[in-house]
């Protein structure tokens, strides 16, 4: 199932955005081995792991700080299309796994790296968060309302984003490479690049003097009165996003307001004013009957809505975007295919829990699996 079905792939075990990239790529079909570090204890392998960044693949514990662990990693190496690797610069390397051991050994393999600033420069060694690097790459300082300081948002734009879906992109793009050139190559994704690519069209906006400076007056950031978020009488919100002339009117029309009352809709130094009279709108009714009279239109409008609320809107429901997999509710792959549609496999695995089977399905004989048993570099 998949379009990436037949795709095998060597995860070594981090966080955040190296999972995410293998999440996508099992989603997509791949077969995905995540190399964990041998845990203290075995887990009781009836129950998921809670972390669902690690769904669709399976589980091998391996103790790299032995030579018969590297061994061991190196064929299934050998025998991979992908390996993926989310340490800092070096850290490979220093195990005997970089990219000139892995690929003298499997030519055509993809060797995807991800890291937060890159594989070399100044600072490329040094630790650091999502929100160190959308700041570093110039993003952390567009986000924010006026007169506040920036809004770190979530860890969506430099681990997910900027990171995990940028380095399954690279990765996906190095294979259709392949298909033509039969050499595999590193790719090197860095959530500063990532961070800042995600960003290109502010930086078009702010070279054609079309976007200021300053945090929170700008048309997309919360500076117009055309899209922002709006709180209802339930203090419940709702979110405008009409840009688009034909938009706007539709919003004046089902606010009930006079166009002739207004300013022309782009003249910023009028922003502040028309915030403050839709604000005072919108506190009049309930976020429910806002969606009543707003929902479906052409304003451009949605309820701000919870998790739970997001599992059974209609249109959620109607496209399956959330679905039920083990007893978890979790957003399903995206995105869709005519042909090769994806679907959830395996459930989040413990560390080690498919370690003997996935060995044996990627060639190693019950003798070989027993010796590494017995030497405790498995578990």
């Amino acid at each position: 199932m998949g379009p990436l079905k037949g795709i095998r792939v060597v995860e070594f075990a981090g966080i955040g955005p190296g999972p995410f990239a293998a999440m996508m790529l099992a989603d997509m079909g791949a077969d995905v081995i995540r190399i964990d570090r041998i845990p203290a204890k075995r887990r009781d392998g009836s129950r998921p792991s809670g972390d669902l960044l690690n769904r669709g693949r399976r589980s091998i514990a391996l103790d790299l700080k032995s030579s018969e662990g590297i061994q061991a990693a190196l064929r299934l190496i050998g025998k991979s299309d992908v390996l993926l690797e989310g340490f800092r610069p070096g850290v490979m390397e220093r195990l005997g796994l970089g990219p000139d051991v892995c690929m003298a050994r499997n030519k055509t393999l993809i060797y995807g790296r991800m890291t937060g600033w890159g594989q070399e420069g100044p600072i490329a060694h040094a630790a650091g968060h999502d929100i160190n690097y959308i700041a570093l790459s110039g993003v952390l300082n567009y986000l924010g309302r006026e007169g506040d300081a920036p809004v770190p948002p979530l860890n969506l734009i430099g681990d997910f984003g900027g990171g995990g879906m940028l380095l399954a992109f690279g990765i996906t793009t190095a294979l259709v490479e392949r298909s033509s050139s039969g050499k595999g190559q590193v790719v090197d994704a860095a959530m500063t690049d990532g961070s800042a690519i995600l960003a290109t069209m502010v930086h078009s906006l702010q070279q054609g003097k079309r976007w200021s400076e300053k945090r929170g007056t700008n048309a997309l950031d919360t500076g117009s009165h055309f899209y922002n978020v709006y709180e209802t009488k339930d203090q419940k919100f709702i979110s405008i996003g009409s840009i688009e002339p034909q938009f706007y009117a539709e919003l004046l029309e089902k606010t009930e307001i006079s166009p002739e009352e207004l300013p022309d809709q782009n003249d910023v130094k009028e922003w502040p004013k028309l915030k403050k009279k839709l604000q005072g709108i919108f506190a009049k009714k309930t976020r429910d009957e806002w969606c009543e009279i707003m929902e479906g239109s052409d304003i451009c409008f949605a309820p701000v809505l919870t998790s739970e609320e997001a599992y059974v809107h209609p249109q959620n429901v109607h496209r399956e975007t959330f679905v039920s997999h083990f007893g978890k509710m979790q957003p399903a792959p995206a995105p869709r295919f005519s042909r090769t549609e994806p679907s959830l496999d395996l459930p989040p695995p413990h560390p080690g829990q498919h370690t003997e089977n996935t060995l044996s399905d990627w060639g190693f004989s019950d003798e070989e699996i027993k010796n590494l048993r017995e030497s405790n570099t498995i578990f």
